[in-house]
C-alpha cells in the first residue's frame, strides 16, 4: 500500500462573527441566568465564534428539525464549495481528478445534499465516489480521514475530506440550564477540507505530512457523559462536566497504543494537534501527556477565535499548525480528538 499525505487544507467561515461579550445582552431583560452566563464566558477561553444563524438577527431556537435541515443545505453548500475549492487549488489538484469525496457532518443531513451538489458545482466527475460520515460528533474528522487514507492508498486518484459543521442551527429553546448555557456559548460553525493523496503522485510545493497510523478508544462505561440526540427542535447535546477528567484517564494509554508500534514515545513527538473542545479539554490533554504550553498554543488560539467547531475543530488546528509551524521532514506529530461514545481518536503523522 502506498504512503498517503495530506497535501493541503482549505477553510471557510460564515461571515457573521459574534463576540462572546455580546451574549449576555441577548438574554431577555432581568434574566436570572445572566450572572451565571458571564461567569461561564469568563472561563471559556473563547473570544468570538462564526455562526450561520446570527442570534442578533434571527432566533432559530424554536425551529423544527426539518427547518434546520433545510437551512443546513442553504448555508452549508457555499461554505463547502469555498473550503474544497481552496484545498484543491492549494494542492494543485483539478476537481475532475478527485476519486472520493467524504463529507463529515454531525449538524445537517439531506439527500440530494451538499455532497452530491459539490460534484456538480465544482466540476467533479459524475463517477466520483461519495461517502457521508454522519452524527459521530467532534471526533469524526479522524474516521473520515481514515476512510480517505484507505482510498488514496489503493487508488491513483486523490480523496477530499470535508468537515462541515453548523452547530448554530441547533440552539435549543429556553429555559436554559447550566449545561445548555455552556453549550450555547461553546460551539461555532466552519467548513474545512483536506486533500489526501498518495505521496508518490504529485509532490507538493509546501509541507505535506504523511498519515502513518490511527488509533481509537471507545469508553462504553461513560457513554452517557456526552450525547447528541435528534429531537423535534433540532439536535440536543448532553455534555457532562466530567468529560475532561475522563479524557485525561484514557488518553495516555491510547497515545501509547498509537506510538508504540512505531517505536515512539510522547517525548519523540514534535507537533501536537489537540481538538479545541474547550479550555478544560485542552488542559486535560496537556496534563495527562505532560505537554508544555507551547504544544497546545495552536489549539488554544483556534478555540479563542472560532470556538468548538465540532468535527471541523481539529482540522482548523492542523491548518494553523501547518501555516505557522509545519511538521518538519522526518519529525512526528499526533492529532487527537474526542466525542460521543465516549470516543477518543488519534492519528500519527510524519513530516515530509
Amino acid at each position: 500500500m502506498e504512503a498517503v499525505q495530506i497535501s493541503s487544507i482549505g477553510t471557510a467561515l460564515p461571515p457573521a462573527a459574534l463576540d462572546q461579550a455580546e451574549l449576555p445582552g441577548l438574554l431577555p431583560a432581568d434574566h436570572p441566568g445572566e450572572r451565571l452566563l458571564r461567569r461561564i464566558l469568563a472561563g471559556s477561553g473563547i473570544r468570538k465564534r462564526h455562526l450561520v444563524i446570527d442570534p442578533r438577527v434571527e432566533d432559530g431556537s424554536h425551529w423544527s428539525t426539518s427547518t434546520r435541515m433545510r437551512r443546513f443545505q442553504d448555508e452549508g453548500l457555499p461554505l463547502a464549495t469555498e473550503a474544497v475549492g481552496e484545498a484543491l487549488d492549494r494542492a494543485g489538484v483539478p476537481a475532475e481528478e478527485v476519486g472520493l469525496l467524504c463529507l463529515v457532518s454531525s449538524t445537517g443531513y439531506g439527500t440530494p445534499g451538499v455532497d452530491s451538489r459539490l460534484l456538480r458545482d465544482l466540476g467533479m466527475r459524475p463517477s466520483t465516489r461519495r461517502l457521508v460520515v454522519g452524527h459521530m460528533g467532534c471526533f469524526a474528522a479522524l474516521p473520515g480521514l481514515a476512510a480517505c487514507v484507505d482510498f488514496a492508498s489503493c487508488h491513483p486518484e486523490p480523496a477530499v475530506l470535508l468537515s462541515l459543521e453548523l452547530s448554530s442551527l441547533h440552539l435549543q429553546p429556553p429555559p436554559w440550564d447550566v449545561e445548555q448555557f455552556v453549550i450555547n456559548s461553546l460551539f461555532g460553525d466552519a467548513a474545512v477540507a483536506l486533500v489526501v493523496e498518495g505521496d508518490a503522485g504529485r509532490p507538493p510545493d509546501h509541507p505535506a505530512p504523511l498519515v502513518l497510523d490511527l488509533a481509537s478508544h471507545t469508553d462504553h462505561g461513560h457513554e452517557e457523559h456526552m450525547t447528541w440526540e435528534v429531537g423535534d427542535q433540532g439536535f440536543r447535546m448532553g455534555l457532562s462536566a466530567a468529560i475532561p477528567d475522563l479524557i485525561a484517564t484514557c488518553l495516555p494509554g491510547l497515545v501509547a497504543d498509537l506510538l508504540s508500534p512505531h517505536g515512539l514515545t510522547p517525548g519523540d513527538v514534535d507537533w501536537w494537534a489537540v481538538h479545541p473542545g474547550g479550555r478544560r479539554i485542552i488542559e486535560a490533554a496537556e496534563e495527562s501527556l505532560s505537554l508544555g504550553p507551547a504544544a497546545t498554543r495552536a489549539s488554544r488560539h483556534v478555540l479563542q477565535e472560532y470556538g468548538n467547531c465540532s468535527s471541523a475543530g481539529l482540522p482548523l488546528v492542523m491548518a494553523e499548525l501547518q501555516d505557522t509551524t509545519p511538521l518538519a521532514p522526518g519529525k512526528h506529530g499526533v492529532a487527537m480528538t474526542f466525542g460521543p461514545g465516549l470516543t477518543l481518536y488519534t492519528a500519527l503523522l510524519q513530516g515530509t
